[in-house]
């Protein structure tokens, strides 16, 4: 998992000009893998329901939140080809509160998470500054108001 993703020094993944993320060299395998598969799909189309329905070992035409956090989850090795989680759904995924490297925020209406510091998002939630439109990684924090915090087992 993660093959040829860019690397980082230090403990947080780092956006590139690009859009696409570099992840901390001493991450985790399975970090390294979610920052590779969400940096194949960063700056695809937002289309709600885009993505579900089809095996997360494809590269959908589009996606929403939920079917883009289960890209990078299945990119990490967490979730089988087959799933196909909605937001609500992953408010019960993995463990409660806060992860060291992985932290998944998740309500009835949107999911977004942290991956080794750096958003995932759908949407510009942080405001102007954010830095980019659309699927991707954003370069600044937003509020969790509103949203369960969730973590992968062990991450």
């Amino acid at each position: 998992a993660g093959a040829g993703v860019p690397l980082t020094p230090g403990p947080q993944a780092t956006l590139l000009p690009d859009g696409l993320a570099a992840a901390p060299a001493a991450a985790p395998a399975t970090v390294k893998g979610m920052i590779a598969a969400g940096n194949q799909i960063a700056g695809k189309p937002y289309v709600y329901g885009g993505g579900h329905g089809l095996p997360l070992s494809e590269v959908a035409p589009s996606y929403d939140c939920s079917s883009s956090v289960d890209h990078l989850l299945y990119g990490g090795g967490l979730l089988p080809a087959t799933a196909d989680a909605t937001s609500g759904t992953l408010e019960a995924f993995g463990q409660p509160g806060p992860g060291r490297w992985v932290t998944i925020y998740a309500s009835y209406d949107h999911v977004f998470m942290y991956v080794a510091g750096l958003r995932w998002d759908t949407w510009n939630a942080a405001g102007a500054g954010d830095g980019s439109t659309g699927i991707g990684w954003h370069p600044l924090i937003r509020s969790s108001a509103g949203f369960v915090a969730r973590h992968p087992v062990g991450l």
